[in-house]
């Protein structure tokens, strides 16, 4: 019998917007990171949720998808003051993102930005595309979070904006039912809006490649 320990990290962010034209991240950051352990199939709560100060304006129509406003970003921490923890809960682990190129894209953008010389996150982390997956499962047919969630009879009644913790918990409880039958949720999903949810803080833990295509979402897989 096996004994090796399979972690992945079911990963979401959220960002002052994007371009439509050359690179979608470039002049953009992110403000939101959320993200959930799974351990062998099975959701452990070990989380990582933070609000970034992004030190520019959020993009009016960003801010219709994910209701987060300037000004409750303005004492956030920036990228830079949690890049090392966030580097630390990632590092190893296989990343489990829907349209992974672009939260990718935004991840490896602003790690180049501290001028670290760090390397691309799929030279540390395993990426893997659940869009993707779910397009190869279910060619033809609407493969956004809330139409899979549909498909699983997964509730998502919660998910009436864009959030990257709740979409992240959504996604791992989706991926997991695409991948071989759904685990219980060993979380309670908070129906806060962004604005209700005050501080933000890092869940601290104890535990210790191919090229991604930028797809950009239709609608229907936003």
């Amino acid at each position: 019998m096996s004994t090796a320990i399979t972690r992945q990290i079911v990963l979401d962010t959220e960002t002052t917007g994007m371009n439509q034209i050359g690179a979608h991240y470039e002049g953009h950051k992110i403000i939101e990171i959320g993200a959930v352990e799974v351990v062998n199939r099975r959701l452990t709560g070990n989380n990582f949720h933070v609000y970034l100060k992004p030190d520019r304006l959020v993009d009016p129509e960003a801010f219709g998808v994910h209701g987060i406003a300037d000004e409750f970003l303005l004492d956030k921490p920036t990228f830079a003051e949690v890049a090392d923890e966030f580097m630390d809960y990632i590092r190893g682990a296989e990343l489990v993102i829907h349209n992974a190129a672009f939260d990718i894209g935004f991840m490896d953008y602003e790690f180049s930005l501290l001028k670290r010389d760090i390397p691309k996150t799929n030279t540390f982390c395993k990426v893997t595309d659940s869009l993707a997956v779910a397009r190869k499962m279910f060619p033809g047919k609407r493969n956004s979070l809330d139409a899979l969630c549909a498909r699983y009879e997964i509730d998502n009644s919660k998910r009436t904006l864009h959030g990257a913790l709740l979409d992240a918990q959504i996604l791992a409880e989706v991926y997991l039912a695409m991948t071989g039958g759904q685990t219980s949720m060993a979380f309670a999903m908070e129906g806060e809006t962004q604005q209700q949810q005050g501080e933000a803080t890092i869940q601290r833990i104890v535990r210790q490649a191919s090229k991604l295509r930028v797809v950009f979402a239709t609608d229907e897989e936003l």
